[in-house]
């Protein structure tokens, strides 16, 4: 699990930077930070397929996916940087303009996607839904104060 994941992020990183090359940097942040929220959105949504039971639970399948979103949570705030604000983007100028509460969400978001990621192992879906509902709710709170709805 952990080479598809390391492979898989080698990808991103190669294409990143073949595409990159003539991009700004503010273009290229848009693209890394988006990139990483589709890949977490790619492995979260399976997950709440089993937690509304609309999909099989696969005690396995969803430790793979939450494991992958506890890593993928550390990476996106490296992706705001000043002056990406503007573009093909659906970030609030909030983000700049209070920043250390948009740095307290992207931390918070690490530390619950690692909580969901234990809460996985148990293979208990007592155990699994209330992390999920909680790393559900950090995404909702961001999303509500720092993104532009679609």
């Amino acid at each position: 699990m952990k080479k598809l994941l390391i492979v898989g992020m080698a990808t991103a990183v190669l294409m990143g930077s073949t595409l990159a090359a003539a991009a700004t940097d503010a273009e290229k942040a848009i693209e890394y930070r988006q990139g990483v929220f589709n890949t977490i959105k790619w492995n979260f949504g399976p997950m709440a397929g089993m937690v509304k039971g609309k999909i099989d639970f696969d005690a396995a399948e969803f430790a793979r996916r939450a494991d992958a979103v506890a890593a993928l949570a550390t990476m996106p705030g490296e992706g705001f940087i000043e002056g990406s604000g503007v573009g093909d983007t659906g970030a609030k100028p909030a983000i700049w303009e209070n920043k250390e509460k948009f740095d307290e969400g992207m931390d918070a978001l690490a530390k619950n996607a690692a909580a969901l990621a234990v809460a996985a192992k148990s293979g208990d879906m007592d155990i699994i839904k209330p992390a999920f509902g909680q790393l559900g709710k950090t995404c909702k709170g961001c999303h509500d104060d720092f993104r532009e709805k679609d």
